[in-house]
């Protein structure tokens, strides 16, 4: 799973746009935080950044040109000005591609695929995730081991991606339901417990029994 990195000072932007690449399959870090950007992207090591211009403390010209001294991860400018000299100075920053606001949604997902595959150089492989004898297809929408495979649904791939990403270490429940159910409707604390029950069943069909441990009282690891 590719982590994207948002960098945008309006809280309704990020979070549509958080929302939006969550329901693509990618992990997002967004911070309402612009004191220490270039520590954050030290930190979180995202594979690509949407970077806005218009910024508070430091605009997205000056974070361009510190993240180009440390990192060559991907940058696309996201921004409202769409004149030819911004664009101009963001690719002569470093940035790989710019996109202007208000952009289609679509559009903008196939910039980030488009990007992720030219540098990564990894599009046969980049939604697989495997963990021991288990094999999850992204894309695809299965889970195999080498006694079989099966199809699973949009929650069973969340979760199973959250928990392969961070295998090394317990994930707790808070963390898992912001992943999954990232927004302002009420959501009750079982159905996490629905999922989690009924993604067990399904691993256990192909041989995957006891993959997903429960540690009473602080959340679920990958055993």
């Amino acid at each position: 799973m590719k982590k994207l990195m948002i960098i945008e000072d309006s809280k309704t932007i990020r979070e549509e746009l958080k929302a939006l690449l969550n329901r693509y399959g990618y992990e997002v870090f967004a911070s309402d935080k612009f004191e220490n950007i270039i520590n954050d992207v030290e930190n979180e090591k995202p594979h690509l950044i949407l970077l806005d211009i218009n910024l508070p403390i430091y605009d997205g010209f000056y974070i361009c040109r510190e993240i180009r001294k440390i990192s060559n991860i991907p940058i696309i400018i996201v921004t409202s000005r769409d004149n030819e000299v911004d664009e101009l100075m963001s690719i002569n920053l470093g940035a790989d591609d710019f996109v202007t606001k208000p952009y289609n949604t679509q559009i903008l997902l196939a910039r980030i695929s488009s990007v992720l595959k030219r540098v990564y150089n990894d599009s046969g492989n980049m939604d697989i995730l495997e963990y021991k004898d288990l094999s999850l297809n992204l894309s695809k929408g299965t889970v195999k081991s080498s006694t079989g495979s099966l199809e699973i649904s949009k929650n069973d791939i969340k979760i199973l991606s959250y928990l392969i990403k961070n295998k090394e270490k317990i994930v707790t429940r808070e963390e898992l339901m912001n992943y999954m159910w990232n927004s302002d409707l009420y959501v009750d604390d079982n159905t996490l417990s629905v999922n989690i029950n009924r993604l067990r069943k399904k691993l256990e069909e192909i041989g995957l029994k006891d993959y997903i441990e429960t540690r009473r009282g602080l959340g679920y690891i990958m055993k």
